[in-house]
């Protein structure tokens, strides 16, 4: 096949040009400057030049058997408005265009943050689990984006959207920042349950999505090992060369208040970065939250063949 994908410079964008390579599958990558181009280059694919905004990659839909959408923004704090224009709106316009080009399968790489909100709600988070209202704008446009593209007709175009939540392996930065400023901690010990997917992993079932799943098919993509968040942050960090053993641990009964309180103060202020400790990430580090991959097992014939002991040992070698 030959495929579109946009995200391809980007960490998981890399994983996802790699499997479908190594599948045989020809892949156009969009970049927007000439370090994205060497990048997806030297991943495999053949660089498009152009902006996901301008629409100057049009012509090469007209070649392509599917489109596999990786590029967003992705930040944690921000109003709406900033999340439509960067990427819900630049989203539908690549979805419409694909489907009047003729394109016949277009992959979504969604979020499982669309189903993070303000409730306690359910440890173990299907398909049909209600999303209520996500905690942050990325995950709410996220959720909208997903709503736009399954309610327009494109007959002769099927959509599948993957729900990964957070994505590591050999090659991720998400950590630098806050592993290099000391400001690691954990709520509650780390003792809550979190669910992950390595990067392998969520390139494994782009390519499946590829050829199987159901039309409009949602789908939560993880390894499928899901652990207490202070086993999986230190063996991680220690493979990407730090240590965060000893972090510091924040009751939960004293984080959610405090958070509460900056949240509102920021929001207030329109602060441009989140605060320190923010709602988000009390509901993140504050329960136990993990994603049933049933359907995707059935529907994608998805079976996680990185484990997590493989991911670390491939974190540990040298980059070539």
């Amino acid at each position: 096949m030959d495929i579109f994908l946009t995200g391809g410079s980007g960490f998981a964008g890399r994983h996802i040009i790699g499997r479908l390579v190594a599948e045989g599958h020809t892949v156009w990558a969009l970049a927007r400057s000439a370090a994205a181009a060497e990048r997806v280059t030297r991943a495999g694919a053949t660089a498009v030049h152009g902006d996901l905004s301008e629409q100057d990659w049009l012509p090469v839909l007209d070649r392509c058997d599917a489109v596999v959408h990786a590029a967003a923004r992705m930040e944690f704090w921000g109003p709406d408005a900033g999340f439509e224009r960067d990427n819900q709106r630049p989203t539908v316009a690549l979805f419409d265009a694909a489907a009047k080009a003729g394109v016949g399968r277009f992959v979504l790489i969604s979020a499982a943050a669309v189903s993070t909100d303000r409730r306690r709600g359910p440890a173990v988070v299907a398909e049909d689990t209600p999303t209520g209202r996500p905690l942050i704008a990325y995950g709410r446009v996220k959720l909208g984006t997903e709503q736009a593209l399954a309610a327009a007709r494109t007959p002769g175009m099927t959509l599948v959207i993957l729900r990964p939540p957070f994505i590591w392996g050999a090659g991720m930065t998400a950590l630098d920042e806050t592993v290099a400023s000391g400001r690691f901690a954990f709520l509650d010990g780390g003792r809550r349950i979190m669910d992950f997917v390595h990067a392998g992993n969520l390139a494994q079932a782009t390519a499946a999505a590829l050829h199987r799943g159901q039309d409009r098919g949602v789908y939560y993509v993880t390894d499928g090992t899901p652990m207490p968040i202070r086993e999986f942050f230190v063996a991680v960090v220690a493979a990407l060369g730090a240590d965060v053993s000893k972090a510091p641990s924040v009751p939960l009964a004293v984080a959610s208040p405090v958070a509460h309180v900056l949240d509102l103060g920021a929001r207030a202020l329109r602060r441009p970065t989140p605060p320190p400790l923010s709602n988000w990430l009390v509901a993140i580090m504050g329960r136990d939250r993990s994603y049933d991959i049933s359907r995707a097992r059935a529907d994608l014939g998805y079976r996680p063949e990185v484990t997590f002991a493989a991911g670390l040992d491939e974190m540990r070698r040298p980059a070539s």
